[in-house]
């Protein structure tokens, strides 16, 4: 089923001490376009980002939006440097017995000491918030595609109800069309009649020549086939699982071909008028096929 190019898809993940939001806006475009927008820390991802977009989404511009916020500290840790806290308790004790003293070193005088404990911030493990990036890319992409298939299927049923109006307008000019010969008989023989004014009757033959020609270069009927068939198939493409949008604009300018032939063979104004209706009916059409993916 066709699938709409325009939509909005959102995602976010609240996990390890991070709140984490990846917008998606689409809009038209010929080809696939993918733009990230990341704060300067997390541009290494952005290919990866990039691509998990694109698997999803084969046409249109895509603007994808990255927040991350810290939802809590990222923790600290402390270390201890075990050979300073030991050289300086061999020292305390050396120096109390030269000088004969009975007091050594104590644990809380040896933690005071510069170097002996030292507190780390932790730091981002770029691995586990990429995962998370990436994880939650790909969810606002299936929530952008699911939008997309939404409004798809609105545009179907809009594309099929004007083609119902296409196919009546075909219908009547079908219909009309033998009267069109018809009444260029009746024309044509009242002219000869006239120019004649009574000298003469009007040679059968020579009509029958004359409205045969006019028939053969007003006949629409190869234009009318093709027109039904390329309604039927515009019904068959846009049911495909694959993104047709190229193959639906392609068909509604051979559409738009075939009605531009019949209003120029035909020699009608009823049939004019029919045309003027079917052609405004294609442009519609042609405009709702550019957001299609």
């Amino acid at each position: 089923m066709i699938k709409s190019m325009t939509g909005y898809g959102r995602a976010e993940v609240v996990q390890d001490g991070y709140r984490i939001l990846v917008e998606i806006k689409a809009v038209n475009h010929r080809y696939a376009e993918v733009v990230v927008r990341l704060p300067r820390e997390y541009l290494q991802f952005e290919d990866p980002m990039k691509k998990a977009v694109s698997e999803r989404i084969s046409r249109g511009r895509l603007d994808v939006f990255l927040t991350v916020e810290r939802t809590g500290p990222l923790g600290r840790a402390v270390t201890v440097d075990e050979e300073l806290a030991l050289q300086l308790k061999l020292a305390a004790d050396g120096l109390a017995e030269r000088l004969g003293l009975s007091e050594s070193i104590q644990l809380e005088q040896i933690l005071k000491h510069p170097g002996v404990l030292s507190v780390v911030e932790a730091v981002e493990n770029p691995e586990e918030i990429g995962n998370l990036l990436l994880a939650c890319s790909a969810q606002a992409a299936d929530n952008l595609v699911e939008m997309r298939k939404q409004e798809g299927e609105r545009l179907y049923r809009d594309f099929v109800a004007r083609l119902e109006k296409l196919r009546a307008c075909a219908a009547q000019i079908e219909a009309r069309s033998p009267e069109v010969v018809s009444e260029y008989r009746e024309r044509l023989e009242k002219r000869l009649s006239d120019l004649l004014e009574g000298q003469g009757v009007v040679e059968e033959g020579r009509l029958l020549t004359e409205v045969a020609i006019f028939a053969d270069r007003a006949s629409i009927a190869e234009e009318l086939v093709r027109l039904v068939s390329h309604f039927e198939q515009f019904v068959q493409i846009a049911q495909a699982a694959e993104p047709v949008g190229r193959k639906l604009d392609f068909l509604v300018q051979e559409m738009n071909r075939e009605v531009n032939t019949i209003g120029s063979k035909a020699n009608d104004l009823h049939i004019a008028q029919l045309v003027v209706e079917a052609k405004s009916l294609l442009e519609q059409i042609r405009e709702q096929v550019q957001n299609i993916e």
